[in-house]
């Protein structure tokens, strides 16, 4: 049963991914006056299809000097990883209901990291090294600030489970009273999913793709599947986090709608941002995060903290 269960959720996943990659494709076209894919298939729709032939069917090519066994287990983790992270998600139900499911989810957006280190030491090659290195400077530092405000979300719900955000969200969604928390959560969110204009690992323009310069076909459509796997995962995260829908125990039909269009919008926003903004030079960067980030989010977590000690010591009106 469980088997049925986990392929119930890893196939809708995959098939969200693949058809993501057109609609990005599609809207950056529009949004730059030209076309998207329009060839394969009525309005371009069976494009993903032709993509995952194409991939899975050319030659896995790797160098010779290369680490074999790393070189094939950072692909397969990677996708691995992002798959796994989807479990707790209540959507309305997760597949398995955790008591500490949001510190599972920091930990392996953690172990991330070792997917791309992996793939970019293994590749022996100079080009792939450094997308690996900015990406584990880049991924560990913007999970500092993620963790922080994960912890003053959790103040405000006080649970360690994600199922209790619903019922802490019934009445009012948490971005209205901590909306700079959830600017900082969606721009950090950006950076760690590696996405314009944080895709300083991949960076084209100098890196030429970065850390899976090496990778093609099979190996290369899994660090993709991961890569758009993620972008979604942490849009239904955000979601969650600060915009909650009531799970109705009657209609649950309700809640799955409500949060497909919410988890959409987010997604929509992430292409729109990569439409607009150019790339981020590596000091801006970090100079985003320690100096401005970082600060922010301590003393906005130092607040949530301090205020229902300090209300509690406010005797009542008589």
């Amino acid at each position: 049963m469980f088997i049925i269960n986990l392929l119930t959720m890893i196939i809708p996943i995959l098939l969200a991914v693949a058809f993501l990659t057109l609609t990005e494709r599609k809207v950056l076209g529009y949004m730059q006056l030209r076309k998207g894919p329009n060839v394969v298939g009525p309005y371009g729709l069976l494009q993903p299809i032709a993509d995952a032939v194409k991939l899975f069917t050319k030659e896995p090519l790797q160098p010779m000097t290369s680490s074999v066994t790393m070189f094939i287990i950072a692909p397969i983790l990677a996708l691995t990883l992002a798959l796994t992270m989807w479990t707790p998600l209540p959507m309305p139900n997760p597949l398995i209901n955790m008591n500490l499911g949001i510190l599972f989810m920091l930990a392996m957006s953690s172990l991330g990291v070792y997917s791309i280190l992996w793939s970019g030491w293994a590749s022996n090659s100079k080009y792939a090294l450094i997308g690996a290195l900015r990406a584990v400077a880049q991924t560990i530092s913007y999970e500092v600030t993620l963790a922080i405000i994960l912890l003053s979300v959790l103040l405000m719900s006080g649970s360690f489970t994600l199922s209790t955000l619903n019922t802490t969200q019934n009445f009012i969604w948490l971005i209205i009273p901590s909306w700079p928390l959830a600017m900082m959560w969606f721009i950090s969110t950006l950076a760690e999913t590696n996405r314009a204009p944080f895709d300083l690992t991949e960076g084209e323009s100098e890196l030429v793709s970065g850390f899976n310069v090496e990778y093609a076909g099979g190996p290369f459509a899994l660090f993709f599947l991961a890569e758009y796997a993620n972008i979604i995962m942490m849009n239904a995260l955000t979601t969650i986090l600060f915009l909650g829908a009531y799970n109705h125990p009657v209609m649950p039909e309700l809640y799955a709608l409500n949060f497909m269009m919410k988890t959409l919008l987010l997604t929509m926003l992430f292409l729109w941002v990569r439409a607009s903004y150019p790339r981020f030079r590596y000091d801006q960067l970090m100079h985003l995060l320690w100096k401005n980030f970082l600060p922010m989010t301590l003393a906005l977590c130092m607040w949530h903290l301090t205020m229902p000690i300090i209300l509690a010591g406010i005797p009542p009106l008589t």
